[in-house]
């Protein structure tokens, strides 16, 4: 079965891109390559419970089984060691990152209170983007009551664009919502 978004993509983004940027080729187009979704845990060096509700969380969100990050190097003033857990993320792929998408840009973000857009500054300079929540209570899987702690998740999505014209662009029109 082929995602919506996916669908999408072909019919009408390819064409408006090749017409956009005049590629002599359809395989030039910039396509989605994968998004990762990333939750930093401070709190897990005082509460070690909290790392089992982000991992939940994580997983209801995007279906796959979240990977826990470790500290790099020991940092004395947050009382923070090399090898702690600090965080957890998932990467998603194929089918599974275009049905992500699809529910992020349909669902969660129209669900933020007073919601305007997103920034469309938020590139990196070759055309991924990087976007913020607050909570994770925008996602229609979490259940408001079962949340212990409201919790940010940072969402990259990393594309084959070359510059952040073609990132954004490639972006639009794939639905996402950025301020006018």
């Amino acid at each position: 079965m082929v995602s919506r978004l996916k669908e999408k993509y072909r019919q009408e983004v390819v064409p408006a891109l090749q017409k956009d940027f005049s590629y002599a080729n359809p395989m030039q187009v910039p396509t989605l390559n994968k998004v990762v979704i990333n939750i930093g845990m401070g709190e897990v060096i005082q509460n070690a419970k909290a790392m089992d509700a982000a991992v939940s969380d994580l997983a209801t969100i995007t279906g796959q089984r979240p990977v826990i990050t470790r500290a790099k190097r020991s940092v004395a003033t947050f009382k923070l060691r090399e090898g702690m857990q600090i965080g957890c993320m998932v990467t998603l792929r194929g089918e599974r990152m275009y049905q992500f998408l699809d529910k992020l840009i349909n669902v969660a973000l129209p669900r933020i209170r007073d919601f305007q857009g997103v920034s469309a500054e938020a590139f990196d300079g070759r055309g991924n983007y990087t976007l913020g929540l607050r909570e994770q209570l925008v996602f229609p899987e979490i259940e408001y009551d079962k949340v212990d702690k409201v919790r940010g998740m940072e969402v990259s999505i990393v594309t084959t664009a070359r510059t952040d014209e073609e990132g954004r662009r490639l972006l639009r029109l794939m639905g996402m919502p950025f301020k006018k």
